[in-house]
Formats: structure tokens, sequence, C-alpha cells
């Protein structure tokens, strides 16, 4: 035993029950609960979750962790509403009118201790999810694996994992994470192996021979020679077998990293290497990738998506219950009563007070808990990604814009 050892676990890593229990609450509302218990207050409340811009010039997002919302919250007396999980949602900072993605109404006793853990899953899962579909407009048709769990706890995996693939990633390499997706986990290898064995053409040999048949035959070029030497020794070595090969080049060393792939896959060509297939890596952003996707057939993305620009969700009280019911009570700079947001053409989107309809179009918040109990059946991860595939689609030719009365 260490001063660093902890009494009742090896990491520092909340339970799920612990989260259920509320344990993960910010203080201040144990004691708020605390004051509002000794004064006799406790009034039924609407709670809005939403956002007010984003971290990008584009003014949309995918919001994700919708389900495990309704879980953490499943048996508490709340009625809840949310936008569907995989929906785009807009958040325009230059106007004083924002979305809500989610809002409850309850008692707020029954509730307060879990403002902290709402925001937490759902900005987390929702900052990765738009960031990965930004990257799967970029890469067009292309190949795109999820390779950025090395980047983060190991306890987040899976919901990295999870993020990017309904996002539309076509691949993860995380284990687990691919267990719990039910899908193949999809990788190349290391520089390790290269570098363990001494030789690359012997790494790939062994690679071949030892590798389960399952996997790709997909090699590194970069570990110690130039690029276009080792992809040609690469497709000398393995010949037809030879599925793909992967540039991992650092950018220390990239110079013009097109042109790096331009050359390979000239020599590949000339060689009857054609059917081999080029995947980049090596912290490309959406540009780049944009820019590749031409000469490219696949690209590993990391630690941009598995620690994206953070979407920083708010939740507000917007009514209170009084002696007449229930009446609007926002904070400064806040929008009074519950809302609904009507998407119309084009992503043109209403925002309402509830009741108010707008001219046309399709009510987003719907029922997702009535009195604790979970309404919504849940629709499965590839109905989920498909509806992100439809709405980045959908996005291509729109002008997203919010609008209020």
């Amino acid at each position: 035993m260490s001063g660093f050892d902890l009494d009742d676990r090896t990491f520092w890593l909340a339970s799920g029950r612990e989260i259920k229990k509320g344990d993960t609450t910010d203080v201040y509302f144990r004691h708020t609960e605390e004051v509002l218990h000794k004064s006799g207050y406790n009034p039924r409340v609407v709670m809005e979750v939403y956002a007010r811009d984003l971290p990008y010039e584009q003014n949309w997002g995918i919001l994700s962790g919708v389900y495990e919302v309704a879980k953490l919250l499943e048996g508490i007396p709340v009625e809840v509403r949310a936008m569907e999980e995989g929906s785009v949602f807009l958040a325009d900072g230059s106007t004083a009118i924002y979305e809500p993605l989610l809002t409850i109404e309850g008692r707020y006793l029954d509730f307060l201790w879990y403002e902290t853990a709402i925001l937490g899953l759902l900005s987390s899962s929702t900052s990765i999810s738009t960031r990965a579909a930004r990257y799967r407009q970029a890469a067009g048709r292309r190949t795109l694996l999820s390779f950025g769990t090395r980047r983060v706890h190991p306890a987040l995996s899976a919901l990295v994992e999870r993020a990017c693939y309904i996002a539309g990633f076509d691949g993860v390499s995380n284990v687990l994470g691919a267990k719990l997706l039910k899908v193949a986990p999809a990788g190349t290898m290391p520089h390790a192996l290269v570098q363990i064995v001494g030789d690359p053409e012997k790494a790939w040999r062994l690679f071949d021979k030892y590798a389960p048949r399952e996997a790709a035959r997909i090699v590194l070029v970069d570990t110690f020679w130039d690029e276009k030497t080792e992809a040609i020794r690469a497709y000398e070595t393995l010949g037809k077998k030879l599925w793909g090969i992967r540039l991992d080049t650092p950018a220390s060393r990239r110079g013009n990293f097109r042109q790096i792939v331009e050359e390979v896959r000239w020599e590949l060509n000339i060689r009857g290497g054609k059917h081999v297939k080029i995947i980049a890596s090596g912290r490309l952003d959406e540009d780049a990738v944009a820019g590749l996707r031409d000469v490219v057939d696949g690209f590993g993305v990391g630690t941009a998506v598995a620690y994206p620009p953070v979407i920083d969700l708010s939740a507000k009280i917007v009514e209170v219950r009084g002696r007449g019911g229930m009446e609007f009570r926002a904070k400064r700079g806040g929008l009074g009563g519950m809302k609904q947001v009507y998407r119309g053409r084009g992503y043109n989107d209403t925002v309402t007070l509830e009741g108010k309809a707008a001219s046309s179009g399709e009510p987003l918040l719907k029922p997702l808990m009535k009195r604790g109990e979970i309404v919504r059946r849940y629709e499965g991860l590839e109905a989920i990604r498909a509806r992100v595939g439809r709405e980045l689609k959908g996005l291509s030719a729109a002008d997203p814009k919010i609008l209020w009365r």
C-alpha cells in the first residue's frame, strides 16, 4: 500500500451506482437540497438543457448521450422530452434564442443532484459525435477509422467509440468499444512491431503469417525508411496479399504530405499494386482530410475526436410553479418558458413557447420519459447511425438558421 492507493477502488472512477446515487454532483447542489428541505420549498419546475454557441464556424452539432440520461433518471418521477439521439441541433451565439435539446419537468428536489451528471453525459458524447461528424463530411465516402482511445482514460474508451461510430466512422480500434458496438475491431499494426523485429520486411512477413486471417493485411511503411521506399518493399514482400499500407508520417518529417502520397500511389500502380489501399493518419484535421480524400483510400483519426473542442451545455430553470400555476422565471440572459423547436426545410428551425405551434415544421422535442418511466423505444445503433448520415446529407445543401416567434 502506498499513499496514492485508494481505499475502495483501483482507479479514480465513479461506479454506475455512485452516479445513480448522485455522488458525482457538485457540492452546491447538496447545500441547496438542505436549504430547500429545511425551508419547505420543493416546487415543480421546468429545466432546459441547451448550447449557446459552438466551437466551430458552422452552427450545427450532433446530439448524443440522450439514452444514458434516460437511464440515469429512470425511476425518478420526472417528465423528460428530448431531441432524438443523432439529431442535428443548432446553436448561434449571435442571438439570444437557443434550442432546448432536452427538458425536464418535475419537483426540483427529485432531480437536483443529477444536473452535473446530465450535463457531463450529454456534453462528453455530443462533443465527440459532433467532431466525428465533421470528419465524416470531410472524408466523403472514404474509410474512417477511430484510433483515439489511447488519448483518454480507459473507462471512456467505449464512449468515444460509440460516439464516433454513430457519427459515421466505418470502424473502431478499441477492442471493448467494438465488442459493445457488436462490430469487428479495425486497425493496422503498430510501429512497435517493426521496431522489435528490427527489419520492416521481416515484420510484414511475420504479421502476414501469424495475424488472424480476418485481419486485413495493412502494414506501416514509415518506420525506418522513406515512405515510398518502404511502400515499394512492402508490395514486393507481400504482393497480392497486401490489402493496404498506412502512412503515419510525423509532422516534423511530413513536408508536403499530398506529394508523398502521390509518389507512393504512382510507384505502387506502375508495379501492379493498384489494388493496394493507402490509409493516412497522424494528426490530420478536417481540412487535411478533405484535401487528401481524392488520393487516399482511408483515414485513421485519433486525438482530434477523442479530445474534441468542448460543446458547453447549460441547464437552466425556465418555469417554477407558484401560487397561480407555472410562472415564467428565467435568470438574467435566459429565456422564460418551456419551449418547442420546429424544423422546417433547409434546417430553418423555429423556437416557440410550448403550445404555440409554428406555421410549419416537425416538432423536435418528443417524449422520452413520463413519471420516471422511459417511453421512447431505443432505436439501436444502426438506426441512429443512419439518422446521422441522413442529417449530414441534408446539411450539405442547407443554410441552417434559428428563427423564433
